[in-house]
């Protein structure tokens, strides 16, 4: 049975599309989620058959708004970017291919400002004044800017050039994967050359680091010598699915 409080967060990824229920007065899930990986052939309607999956996963949820982040910039619904995914994405209609796909309306946006509309309300970006980064370390890097608790969205600074290189290829949780570095060296020779250049550009009162990696925070996070205070997320990678949950509801004619 569906409540006011409740919404469904589906979390697109390079390598996994993940969902669940969420109580959205705690920021929590309501059920485990569901995890399924993201199909080699990425492309819009393979997705939103995937999308689909998951959210039959969840009956009791079938009332409650959808919310659905998306790795690239999303504006008013429609895809700009998708570096991680297939190329067709770009120009593509999330909002009325998931609407349809699902049989109810939907909220897509980008998946590291769901992030950080969930970390505002419920984690580690709660209460707090100024201006607030947060960064996904995944596949690539999303980037999310909060200021004074409010959202700018799709900054997208995972593709800030640095050193000649696009900064995600060189800095994500990916690239350390596949270069094989420990989280030390990732640390000292590529994050912290990251961070230095985007606190220079944006000089954020908090940097938030979120992502899968972040429940590993503590084997990098120490090693990075930079400015300013930087905390893994609370709702370390839940945080994406949460904030898409929340910006359903609230974008909801009812609510």
């Amino acid at each position: 049975m569906s409540q006011p409080n409740t919404g469904l967060g589906i979390d697109i990824g390079g390598s996994g599309i993940k969902g669940a229920p969420v109580d959205l007065d705690s920021g929590e899930f309501l059920r485990e989620r569901l995890k399924i990986a993201t199909p080699e052939h990425s492309d819009p309607q393979t997705l939103a058959h995937v999308v689909a999956r998951i959210v039959s996963h969840f009956p009791e949820a079938a009332g409650t708004p959808v919310g659905i982040t998306f790795p690239g910039v999303v504006r008013e619904g429609r895809v700009d970017t998708a570096a991680n995914l297939h190329e067709s994405w770009v120009g593509t209609d999330a909002t009325t291919l998931f609407s349809r796909a699902l049989g109810r309306p939907v909220r897509v946006l980008n998946d590291a400002d769901a992030a950080a509309v969930a970390e505002t309300r419920y984690g580690a970006a709660q209460g707090v004044r100024g201006s607030v980064l947060l960064t996904t370390l995944g596949t690539g890097i999303g980037s999310a800017l909060v200021v004074d608790g409010r959202l700018v969205p799709n900054t997208e600074f995972g593709h800030l050039e640095i050193d000649g290189y696009d900064a995600e290829t060189r800095a994500s949780s990916g690239a350390r994967k596949r270069d094989d570095l420990s989280y030390r060296v990732w640390a000292v020779e590529r994050l912290q050359r990251y961070y230095r250049v985007v606190e220079d550009l944006v000089w954020p009162d908090l940097i938030v680091v979120g992502g899968g990696v972040s429940r590993k925070a503590d084997k990098f996070l120490p090693h990075l010598d930079i400015r300013t205070p930087i905390v893994p997320a609370k709702l370390l990678n839940t945080a994406g699915a949460v904030g898409a949950a929340l910006a359903a509801v609230q974008d909801a004619p009812e609510h």
